[in-house]
């Protein structure tokens, strides 16, 4: 029996809801972003992930995605070339971890000069150049858009809906990081938390290198 528009949103709701609070790469950079930069950076950067989660559900909706899917060099290139940006990522937290938060100013987290933007196109580079993300979104996406919809319109929706779930959950991250932010801005604990998610970042990098799987 075909479900009803509303019973797919449930489903979608739901399904996309487990994803979202799944541990990965995504929540290893909000998490460090809170503790160490502060939450304004944090979210920015939340903000960036879920916005490349949209254009990756724009791009599945124009039907551009299953080339990714279906091509294996568009695929490698692009695995090679999100590999390449962890890499520089982690690599940089790893050699350049920071003794404190010197050249903050105001004790708020934000380094002078630092933009907005900046931290935008960080979360949402880390998300588009990643694509796993991408050939999930192809695959997943397809399986809750009901018989009789307009798949165009009806895969932008989910993807929306996906990029929400994700802010709020990132926006509970970092709530959960304020009560301990005097603690995790110690000089040690900043150092320590700089290589350890500069470290999973390398890891996701190499395992995103030596994947070639396209599911």
């Amino acid at each position: 029996m075909d479900v009803t528009t509303l019973e797919a949103l449930i489903a979608f709701t739901l399904a996309a809801g487990l994803v979202t609070v799944t541990p990965g790469l995504d929540t290893a950079l909000v998490l460090r972003t809170a503790a160490v930069e502060g939450g304004r950076r944090a979210f920015l950067a939340g903000i960036g992930i879920c916005a490349g989660c949209l254009a990756w559900g724009l791009i599945a909706a124009f039907g551009l995605g299953a080339l990714l899917a279906a091509s294996e060099t568009a695929y490698t290139v692009l695995r090679w070339a999100g590999a390449a940006y962890l890499f520089y990522l982690g690599g940089r937290m790893v050699i350049k971890a920071r003794s404190g938060l010197d050249g903050m100013d105001g004790g708020d987290g934000i380094e002078p000069g630092a933009t907005p933007g900046g931290w935008l196109v960080r979360g949402f580079v880390t998300n588009i150049l990643n694509p796993k993300v991408g050939v999930f979104y192809v695959t997943f996406l397809p399986q809750f858009v009901p018989a009789g919809a307009d798949v165009l319109s009806f895969t932008v929706l989910l993807a929306t809906i996906h990029a929400l779930e994700g802010i709020l959950w990132f926006a509970a991250l970092i709530a959960a990081t304020r009560p301990m932010a005097r603690m995790l801005r110690r000089p040690g604990i900043v150092r320590a938390l700089d290589r350890l998610t500069g470290g999973v970042l390398i890891v996701f990098g190499l395992k995103l290198l030596l994947d070639a799987r396209r599911a």
